[in-house]
């Protein structure tokens, strides 16, 4: 069995070794489980695998349980988090927390949880419950990887397996299939032909597991860099179909060979979502681009299957129901619904007036960061411009469709800054000066405002002096 290097694991978590060292010289059995090791091995196995031991968790395993372990450190802090499970959390003194487990066997599950938990007696019995073997691997207080279910094979070979019987560990925990589509995703690798089998047999349940543990895998496939052939994946065992039934709606929706030869919508969402991959996209700029043309299936039946025109705006809609059933937060909610309701507007930005460019690319824009910090400042409209990237790239528009949206955001940010410095539209006029001017209070004083504020925006009216000149002429011609 290979070895780690045990200092290396250890060295960004320094009471880690002391809980694993103190429970051992109590005689207990006690080793380092799940994704640690995994990750650890990688690093021995895949150049090009980064491993850092400073952004894992470790996990540990041992044959004490919850009331010996609470006597062997008598002088930490517990979080009582799971102790009928036998699992504690210890808090350090640098108050880093450590889950400690005892080894345990689980029965009578109900999909989501297991009915019922007593200690194991070995290290194996623990192991054989676990969901797949690249996760059942274990590291001794030597460096030692322990491996009872031929994982490093499978680690090696980049394969996600079941431990066991792959239909018994899915109907155990029906969130334990998408898990298997993210490992696989992280891994780079395949999923075993019978683990895959049993995913699309029980796949129509993962609707009685929480929206937000779906989530949060969901989005776990989002950050690894296969996404795209992660929710293929999906779409091929039937899990799309129950997670995000309005994509799969896409299916067979066809668009105009000239400009999409890749074929029908979902089909076009996938290879968005694939070149959005290669150019490393956070997450939920991966899930927009995934989305974007989440309304096409419902315009093209509602134009009578002649065109998608209004897709934006349902899609917007759609949008918003995905992101209330996945529980994602008002922030996220918000900037998603704003991509997918002006991805097409985004699009044409060169052949926007001067005015509305700026309205669209100041929209949400945060003033805690200069113009010079264009993503942070812009990060609504720069998510925007990801998403036409890859939506461009994955038709036959290409660098045609972005590159003059790129060039035109590129020219705009000059007189964004002078519009900064001139200070907001509303600071050099606003309604209460169209009122002294005699303009009579109702809907047309906001008329001649949005007329003053456009020609501010495109630079026509740069001072507070040219602005009530200007308005004066509006109100008298009003009159």
């Amino acid at each position: 069995m290979p070895r780690i290097d045990l200092d290396q694991v250890l060295a960004p978590h320094p009471h880690a070794r002391e809980l694993l060292e103190d429970l051992s010289r109590a005689d207990y059995r006690t080793v380092i489980v799940g994704g640690t090791v995994r990750d650890a091995l990688l690093g021995k196995y895949e150049e090009d695998f980064d491993f850092d031991p400073e952004t894992t968790d470790i996990d540990i395993a041992t044959s004490a349980s919850p009331e010996e372990i609470k006597e062997v450190f008598p002088e930490y802090n517990f979080l009582e988090v799971g102790e009928s499970f036998g699992v504690l959390v210890l808090v350090a003194p640098d108050e880093n927390q450590y889950e400690v487990a005892q080894f345990r066997m689980e029965s009578d599950y109900d999909g989501r949880r297991p009915g019922k938990v007593k200690p194991a007696h070995s290290l194996e019995e623990d192991v054989k419950r676990r969901d797949f073997t690249v996760n059942g691997l274990a590291l001794d207080l030597d460096g030692q990887v322990i491996d009872l279910v031929d994982g490093i094979s499978d680690l090696k070979k980049k394969v996600v397996r079941a431990i066991g019987d792959p239909l018994r560990r899915f109907r155990e925990d029906y969130l334990r299939p998408l898990r298997a589509i993210r490992v696989a995703c992280y891994l780079g690798g395949e999923i075993e032909a019978e683990t895959e089998k049993a995913i699309e047999e029980v796949a129509s349940e993962i609707t009685s597991i929480s929206q937000e543990r779906i989530r949060e895998e969901l989005f776990r496939i989002l950050r690894t860099p296969r996404s795209g052939w992660g929710l293929r994946l999906c779409h091929k065992t039937g899990l799309l179909d129950q997670i995000l039934p309005e994509m799969t709606a896409n299916e067979g929706i066809p668009q105009p060979e000239k400009y999409h030869p890749e074929g029908d919508v979902l089909e076009h969402s996938f290879q968005g979502l694939e070149v959005a991959d290669e150019l490393e996209f956070g997450p939920l700029t991966k899930f927009a681009v995934f989305i974007h043309d989440v309304g096409k299936a419902d315009a093209y039946h509602n134009n009578d299957k002649q065109h998608m025109g209004g897709h934006a705006l349902i899609g917007r809609r759609k949008t918003k129901e995905i992101a209330s059933r996945l529980r994602l937060s008002n922030e996220e909610t918000k900037k998603l619904t704003w991509i997918v309701e002006n991805h097409m507007r985004g699009s044409v930005l060169p052949k926007m007036r001067r005015a509305k460019q700026v309205k669209l690319v100041r929209s949400h824009q945060d003033k805690n960061f200069s113009i010079d910090a264009v993503t942070n400042r812009f990060d609504y409209f720069t998510t925007l411009l990801k998403t036409i990237i890859a939506d461009s790239e994955a038709s036959s528009h290409g660098v045609k469709g972005w590159l003059p949206v790129l060039q035109e955001f590129s020219s705009l940010l000059p007189h964004l800054k002078h519009l900064e410095d001139l200070g907001t539209a509303r600071e050099l006029i606003d309604g209460n000066d169209l009122i002294e001017l005699g303009l009579q209070e109702g809907p047309v004083v906001g008329e001649v405002l949005e007329s003053l504020h456009e020609k501010i925006y495109s630079g026509e009216i740069e001072t507070r002096e040219a602005a009530l000149k200007e308005a004066a002429k509006l109100v008298e011609g009003q009159s």
